[in-house]
């Protein structure tokens, strides 16, 4: 074929391909990457499609091509197609969710003589253009960003633009440096045979020790220098057996692999239980039909759904297929990976952003030759181009983290069904509390529901934890005002007299989550983001949780100069205070943003705490997640009000769920679990549906209230966010947005759709800009909003999770 339709790596490309002549002495295939002209640049591209006919009638030829193998399979290229479809995204945005890491590269723009350099007059050039004509002059090639630095970045472009109009100079782009490639060491080998060796090291012992020393070293086989440990002067010596014909020099590839060093006992396959055994055939029947199928598997906290994942992927294996398994949260990362690995050894490969750029550049490339059985990672890892793909495992599928805040806002489940549906894979989401739209579906014959109603274990009766909900009024009440109520102050220290472990959930961290003068009632705000300061008593300053502005906690208030400033509210870092204070001699343990910020933060804690090197571990809703801890037998949530009452409407589905999640890190070893609840909203059906380990009672009442008000699954949303620095302006383009969408509304004749608002966002400013959003409901929501053209500063996201 002549012609390719290609998605070019630009912002103005928008969701279209473009069409480019195939040269004769280029040889192009469907998801290959490319070099194309695109106005007066060569980008990058990805060609989606090759074609007889373009869709214009004057066409550019490709430049060249990138990499001599297809980068995406044609699966691939038709989910990229559905992506930008599904969620109105640049069709270059969701080509590059599945390209190598470090695959795109910018454009860098230089400056060089042109063709009428020197012909100028001094008396006819301003100052600025004459300081632009010495710079090329003096350096021949000048990149853009150094004469904006000179210049100014507006006068700049002003300046230069008008010497490329009188061909003084003349622009020249080219790619920027590649962010990253295989990783290649210095290797040093015998260039002689071993007699000759043997002969030349027992001459140089009498002369030069080392080099004797070396030499019989390589004997041995071939040195790193990295691995051998060998310092500067080693390698001099090296260099001086080079010289000398005895040693030679070569440069191997290295793998970066994340796993380095890291050795996983190999375990067997338990008994499956009755339950077990019932939802472990359906999937197996799916498996080898060989046809696309989707299995919700609802089970209590601790009932075995690893187990049937590891089942189901080592029945893909012995079918020739492959997994990948999604988890929601990088923590949970090191546990799932030594649960696979240690049944698929050397075969499990792990994608995820704390990796560095070169092991996922490395991990990326061998899980494409085919390398793994299974790739584990967060949502981002559902991209790896796994070549015989036939099951997708989404561990905890009700987590809003599947959801990315970013173009292409993508809901990594939904992405994983269209996968699936084009390459005939099993999908299995697995969660102990499903989100309400993934029930129902499930209910409604979209997804076969499978069901493991109690928990396994070692323990001869395994069962759920108990709990106790503690009204916080009654405490009040009663005299007791401390963070911690009499009954999880008791229970504490009967786990820590018994020598057990202990987790305590508070969804804040910091140590106070507002800063108040006493006199006039001034509230430390970020200056950027309008909402109140944490304060960290660790850090002993007052941190934004939105931009991580810092200051000072000031001597006396802002505003009316009173000292009396008080802290209000309780994060995790007081609560590791007060419990140092009530327990001395507790070893504690915290696990929150503020203490993971560096490589393999999650898991050192982990680590530790399974160690048993702490006693109570004290964190946000990292400790809330799907992992084992057997020792634990007392969970206490500090307080189940966090985020219950936010302006969202799955503020109590996310409550229940982080409440459920929480309680079942009790008791899953041979201790029977003991969960407290405290609140200061008793009644409120998702805590007392947590409390009593009720899914149904919860979905029942949280599906009545959106049938009420018209609110997923009964309908689809869609929100448009509009962010400035000026609050008015703001405001003015929002408006007139709605009254855009209002007259498109009325034009297509699209009766069953609201659009809801403008109004300024939950988070009406962060980061200095000024938020506005609308929210559009309905049937189709995204018909409206496509034949609607959207300024710079406006962001779509369909079916939006986070609406703050």
């Amino acid at each position: 074929m002549s012609y390719a339709e290609v998605a070019v790596n630009s912002p103005l490309a928008g969701r279209r391909t473009f069409s480019y002549s195939i040269p004769a002495r280029l040889s192009v295939a469907a998801g290959q990457a490319v070099w194309v002209p695109f106005g007066r640049q060569v980008l990058q591209g990805i060609v989606l499609e090759l074609s007889h006919q373009p869709q214009v009638e004057e066409t550019r030829d490709i430049e060249g091509i990138i990499h001599p193998q297809p980068l995406l399979s044609p699966a691939q290229v038709e989910l990229a197609r559905w992506l930008s479809d599904h969620y109105l995204c640049p069709l270059f945005d969701a080509v590059a969710l599945m390209l190598p890491p470090g695959f795109e590269r910018r454009i860098l723009t230089f400056f060089r003589a042109g063709p009428n350099f020197g012909e100028a007059g001094p008396s006819s050039l301003s100052p600025e253009q004459r300081a632009v004509l010495r710079l090329v002059e003096a350096h021949n090639r000048v990149p853009q960003s150094q004469v904006e630095k000179r210049l100014g970045k507006e006068r700049a472009g002003r300046v230069v633009a008008q010497l490329v109009r009188s061909g003084l100079i003349e622009r020249v782009y080219e790619l920027e440096p590649a962010k990253v490639g295989p990783k290649f060491v210095d290797r040093w080998r015998l260039a002689v045979g071993q007699e000759q060796a043997q002969e030349a090291a027992g001459r140089l012992a009498r002369r030069s020790r080392r080099q004797a020393v070396l030499l019989q070293l390589l004997q041995l086989g071939p040195l790193s220098p990295a691995e051998a440990r060998l310092d500067a002067r080693d390698l001099a010596v090296l260099r001086s057996l080079e010289q000398k014909g005895l040693a030679c020099r070569e440069q191997i590839e290295v793998r970066r692999d994340p796993l380095a060093g890291r050795r996983f006992a190999p375990s067997v396959a338990p008994q499956l239980t009755p339950a077990q055994e019932a939802a472990w055939v359906p999937i197996r029947e799916a498996l080898h039909q060989g046809k696309p199928s989707v299995f919700l598997l609802h089970g209590v906290t601790g009932s075995g759904k690893t187990e049937l994942y590891l089942r189901a992927l080592a029945e893909a294996v012995t079918l020739g297929k492959q997994g990948i398994v999604l988890v929601p949260e990088i923590a949970l990362t090191p546990q799932t990976i030594a649960r696979f690995a240690s049944r698929f050894p050397d075969r499990v490969a792990v994608l995820h952003s704390q990796l560095s750029l070169g092991e996922q550049y490395d991990e990326w490339r061998r899980i494409q030759e085919g390398a793994f059985d299974v790739v584990i990672g967060s949502r981002s890892a559902l991209f790896a181009p796994q070549p015989r793909l036939g099951l997708i495992v989404i561990d905890e599928e009700h987590e809003w983290t599947y959801k990315q805040e970013t173009s292409p806002r993508y809901h990594a489940r939904e992405v994983a069904l269209k996968l699936a549906e084009l390459i005939g894979a099993v999908v299995i989401l697995g969660s102990a509390t499903p989100e309400v739209e993934s029930f129902y579906r499930a209910r409604r014959g979209d997804y076969s529901l499978l069901s493991l109603p109690g928990r396994v274990g070692p323990a001869p009766d395994v069962s759920l934890p108990r709990v106790e909900i503690v009204d916080l009024k009654e405490e009040l009440k009663a005299g007791h005002r401390g963070i911690f109520s009499r009954s999880l102050i008791e229970a504490l220290g009967q786990a820590l007299a018994a020598g057990e472990q202990a987790i305590l959930f508070l969804n804040r961290r910091g140590a106070a989550s507002i800063v108040q003068c006493r006199d006039c009632g001034f509230v430390l705000r970020c200056r950027r983001c309008h909402i109140p300061l944490t304060y960290h008593s660790a850090e002993r300053g007052l941190i934004c949780h939105q931009c991580n502005y810092q200051s000072r906690v000031p001597q006396s208030c802002p505003q009316c100069d009173s000292p009396r400033i008080k802290f209000l509210g309780v994060g995790t870092q007081r609560v590791e205070e007060e419990v140092a204070r009530l327990f001395p001699s507790a070893r504690l343990l915290r696990w929150d943003r503020d203490v993971t910020k560096g490589k393999n933060a999650h898991e050192r804690i982990m680590e530790r705490f399974l160690r048993r090197e702490a006693d109570v571990l004290i964190g946000t809703q990292m400790v809330a997640k799907g992992l084992d801890m057997p020792l634990v037998t007392l969970v206490g949530v500090v307080s189940a009000d966090v985020g219950l009452y936010l302006p969202h409407f799955r503020a109590g589905e996310r409550t229940f769920q982080l409440l459920c999640q929480v309680a079942g890190r009790a008791g899953r070893g041979p201790g029977r679990g003991r969960v407290i609840i405290q609140t200061y909203t008793p009644e409120h059906y998702a805590v007392q549906a947590a409390a009593g380990h009720d899914y149904a009672a919860f979905y029942e009442r949280e599906l009545a209230f959106r049938r009420e008000h018209h609110l997923p699954p009964f309908a689809r949303l869609a929100r448009l966010v509009y962010t400035h620095p000026n609050a008015s302006q703001c405001q003015k383009e929002a408006l007139r947005l709605y009254r855009r969408l209002e007259q498109e509304r009325a034009s297509q004749g699209i009766a069953d759709l609201d659009l809801i608002g403008p109004s300024p966002a939950f988070l009406e400013r962060i980061r200095g800009r000024f938020r506005w959003h609308i929210i559009l409901r309905g049937a189709e929501p995204a018909r409206l909003v496509e034949g609607v053209p959207l300024p710079q500063g406006w962001s779509l996201d369909i079916d939006p999770v986070n609406l703050l």
